[in-house]
């Protein structure tokens, strides 16, 4: 006799290759088909424990990278992380309920997941895999969260055709289908201006920590790569901790090399920055030199990284695990991150912060025209983390209706159109220079107008209803 939770797990894994680096984006529905299957007629713990196994299945091979820094760490996080979806299967009704039920528990669990613990962690989560397909378009009206829904009534109308249960199949279909449409057709902003815009890449071998790393070396290659920008440009992007000073960037002899960079060219360079601030602290920031070469602008990282940029309780997991290669924690800056250029105001999301759709909103919110995205991935010796950093890049120019240019000192360094589309996208490992005219936007979607508020409420309506379906007999 088979096991449920084998079967489980599989699904999972089966729903985890939805995600870059793999994209095959039909099986995130066919994965939800099978865990549908699955919690039919299951108690409490026995769905507890096909959901949890699910959320394995999934977050193991999502969540691979983390293995490369800390196995113990990537064990935990796995698990902490199926848990949620533990949950969702126990939030959902084991009979003729759970097709509402299903889809709206995994939206639940999945907006739990990016907020808790220790501010979320959205990485590996089910909408990454669905910006290469025909769903994308509907987080312009509903976010990352519509589209796990949609994916999940898509996985719920597969196993109704399986089981030849036509009506609830059909239903599930119309749904997915009408709303992939609408998405298509919603608003998505106004274009005013086109810009060029430059995305430095200064290349180098992957799969080496920061503190292993020479900082003269980084910045230096970077130099190198920027003799390549070709005039007229109107807007620069280094990317994330390329610039590495012990004390405040302004007295740093780093700046007036940059500062060189943007009078050559005749355009502001957005550089990533970090800053000494004491023995055990540090600032990551994106720091604007105008086109005369001077400082004039800057916004401090607001989402730190747990456990990589920052460790909660220090003294609690200093007694338990070796911090030597986490031995300071970044200062969180405060507020939208917006800086101002005399290309336009640019909406700044500095690496980590790219998965969290709240920090788009709050910078288009605040006048952003257009989306930069300086980050540092070289630490991942896979293309797992930097793809699913592009997958997120693209999720957000949908939702925001806005462009999107990534740089990264490794890669992947990227444009990416208001529509989702990679217009460019560098080679890991490459030292390049992408140049390209970029529209800046205004004007916001449905989305980021109303957040995830609509979703999560329909969600618990859903749910309701689910359990409220279940006093009909199970089928």
């Amino acid at each position: 006799m088979y096991s449920q939770a084998g079967v489980a797990a599989l699904a999972g894994v089966m729903a985890a290759l939805s995600l870059p680096p793999w994209g095959w984006w039909p099986l995130g529905s066919a994965g939800i088909a099978v865990l549908f299957v699955v919690l039919q007629d299951r108690s409490v713990g026995g769905r507890f424990r096909a959901g949890s196994a699910f959320g394995v299945g999934m977050f193991t091979v999502g969540l691979w990278w983390m293995g490369e820094f800390n196995a113990l760490g990537a064990g935990l996080a796995v698990i902490v992380e199926a848990l949620f979806v533990g949950l969702a299967g126990v939030a959902c009704p084991p009979g003729r309920g759970r097709a509402l039920g299903l889809p709206a528990a995994l939206v639940l669990a999945e907006g739990l997941r990016r907020v808790v613990p220790f501010g979320g962690l959205p990485l590996a989560g089910i909408a990454l895999g669905q910006v290469g397909g025909p769903l994308a378009g509907a987080a312009r009206i509903g976010g990352e969260l519509l589209l796990v829904a949609l994916v999940a009534v898509a996985g719920v109308a597969l196993a109704g055709l399986a089981r030849r249960h036509w009506r609830a199949a059909v239903v599930a279909v119309v749904i997915v289908a009408g709303l992939a449409v609408a998405g298509v057709a919603a608003p998505d902003g106004t274009a005013d201006r086109t810009v060029d815009v430059a995305a430095v890449q200064g290349g180098g071998p992957r799969g080496f920590r920061g503190v292993d790393t020479d900082a003269e070396v980084v910045l230096a290659a970077h130099l190198a790569a920027s003799e390549r920008l070709r005039p007229p440009l109107d807007l620069v992007l280094w990317p994330e901790d390329v610039i590495d000073v012990d004390r405040p960037i302004a007295a740093a002899p780093a700046a007036e090399r940059v500062g060189a960079v943007a009078r050559r060219v005749g355009a502001p360079v957005v550089a990533g920055v970090v800053e000494d601030a004491g023995a055990t602290r540090f600032r990551n920031a994106a720091v604007v030199w105008s086109a005369t070469g001077a400082i004039v602008d800057r916004y401090d990282k607001v989402h730190r990284v747990p456990f990589g940029e920052y460790v909660p309780a220090r003294a609690l997991v200093d007694r338990a695990a070796d911090l030597s290669v986490i031995p300071r924690d970044a200062i969180a800056g405060r507020g939208p991150g917006v800086v101002t250029t005399s290309a336009g105001q640019a909406g700044v999301l500095i690496s980590y912060e790219v998965f969290f759709a709240d920090r788009a909103r709050a910078a288009t919110g605040a006048g952003g025209t257009i989306l930069l995205v300086p980050t540092n991935a070289a630490s991942f010796r896979t293309s797992q983390v930097p793809t699913q950093e592009v997958a997120a890049a693209r999720l957000r120019a949908i939702e925001s209706g806005r462009s999107v240019v990534q740089a990264a000192p490794t890669g992947y360094s990227a444009f990416i159109d208001h529509r989702g589309v990679v217009r460019a996208r560098s080679t890991l490992g490459r030292r390049q220079v992408i140049q390209r005219p970029v529209t800046l936007r205004s004007g916001r979607t449905i989305y980021h107008r109303t957040g995830d508020w609509p979703v999560l409420v329909v969600a618990a309506i859903a749910l309701a209803g689910g359990w409220w379906g279940r006093r009909e007999p199970a089928s």
